[in-house]
């Protein structure tokens, strides 16, 4: 029953970094996929975290988060299928959704483009997405105390129990 206690606790901790400390450390960002245009790799619910990236350096195949318009908030997550220039001789990126039949309307420029998918994390955004922001911080914090209580818990339970080993040992001598 311990190895589960610790498997599960382990479990938990490894979520709340790799979705929530490992992108604030590394400069990038998670965003939730909300619908199934990059199916069947990324559904719905998916946490996908974003890195920063020289426009440069984005490559056919890459997986980006662009807003749809400059200085908007909302944000699309697909595949560059083509690189081009437009009539300024500005790059440009053609997308297009995994699951889509056709690449998206309108080019991309590097200006809209938040980051190239680094990792993603499948279903996770579902209870994200059933938080706010506050409720989501106050769950991670409570996460942490929890787990970090329950960690020492374990850990003061089996130093009480090797010592009661121990005296038991010294007492049969």
């Amino acid at each position: 029953m311990q190895a589960i206690s610790w498997f599960v606790m382990s479990a938990v901790l490894l979520v709340l970094v790799v979705s929530v400390l490992v992108p604030r450390l590394a400069g990038a960002t998670p965003y939730t996929i909300l619908t199934s245009s990059m199916e069947p790799g990324m559904p719905p619910g998916t946490v996908v975290v974003v890195k920063p990236v020289d426009a440069s350096d984005i490559a056919v195949g890459a997986v980006i988060t662009y807003q749809l318009e400059s200085g908007e908030r909302a944000v699309v997550t697909h595949r560059v299928v083509g690189i081009g220039f437009d009539g300024e001789g500005e790059r440009v990126f053609r997308t297009q959704g995994d699951a889509n039949s056709a690449p998206d309307p309108e080019p991309v420029k590097p200006v809209q483009v938040k980051g190239e998918r680094w990792y993603a994390i499948p279903y996770l955004g579902h209870v994200s997405n059933a938080l706010t922001s506050a409720q989501r911080q106050a769950a991670v914090t409570i996460a942490a105390i929890g787990l970090f209580g329950y960690a020492a818990a374990m850990f003061l339970g089996a130093g009480r129990e090797r010592r009661r080993k121990s005296t038991r040992m010294g007492a049969v001598s």
